[in-house]
């Protein structure tokens, strides 16, 4: 499942393959190492390239008292993201990037991997997205990639891999029924991908 990810690709081009409107992330510099709780570009389903939070807090998780959980998920997981409570009433979107990175070994010790597709094109992860209002009347859209069990690509280096969406699908995904959008949720075809070893990346930087 997507830990980080990177996305250089201008947005001009990630418009046109998309059909949208990029006019909100014009600016958006090329970034190598985009972390949980960043912003990300987010296409919505109405044809739009705007930003959001990674990381939903979901609505209706509570704890044993029965006061709201804030933990804030990243992920959804594709075998319940159209049952679970905590997404009752999410839209979907679609999360472009060029790749992301996965870790393998032990702590300290650990192999930065980066995955991305085997013809070179952006990457469009499935996702769901939310508005979120805050105490004190903050609003804040906030999405979350859909992920499936691995390909024979990444099995070796993860149990969970986002789904990725191809561009011709985005409308099913984005707008189509539940059970169109149900029917993208399935692992990458074996071969879609290359995992190399993340070299030149600088974690603490953009």
């Amino acid at each position: 499942m997507p830990g980080r990810l990177f996305l250089t690709t201008p947005m001009p081009e990630i418009a046109a393959i998309a059909g949208a409107d990029a006019a909100e992330v014009a600016d958006e510099p090329p970034r190598r190492n985009i972390a949980p709780g960043q912003e990300i570009v987010v296409l919505t389903a109405e044809g739009r390239l705007t930003r959001m939070r990674w990381g939903i807090i979901p609505v209706g998780r509570k704890n044993a008292r029965g006061r709201p959980v804030m933990e804030t998920l990243i992920n959804a997981r594709s075998e319940t993201v159209f049952e679970k409570s905590a997404y009752a009433g999410v839209g979907r979107c679609a999360i472009p990037a060029d790749g992301w990175y996965e870790w393998t070994g032990a702590a300290r010790r650990k192999t930065a991997w980066a995955i991305t597709a085997t013809s070179g094109a952006p990457l469009w992860f499935a996702g769901i997205c939310d508005l979120w209002r805050a105490p004190g009347g903050r609003e804040l859209w906030q999405a979350a990639a859909v992920t499936c069990e691995p390909n024979a690509d990444v099995r070796d280096i993860h149990h969970r891999m986002g789904v990725l969406l191809d561009p011709a699908a985005l409308p099913n995904w984005l707008a189509g029924d539940e059970a169109a959008a149900a029917a993208l949720m399935r692992p990458a075809a074996d071969g879609a991908l290359t995992v190399r070893a993340a070299e030149g990346v600088d974690w603490n930087g953009p």
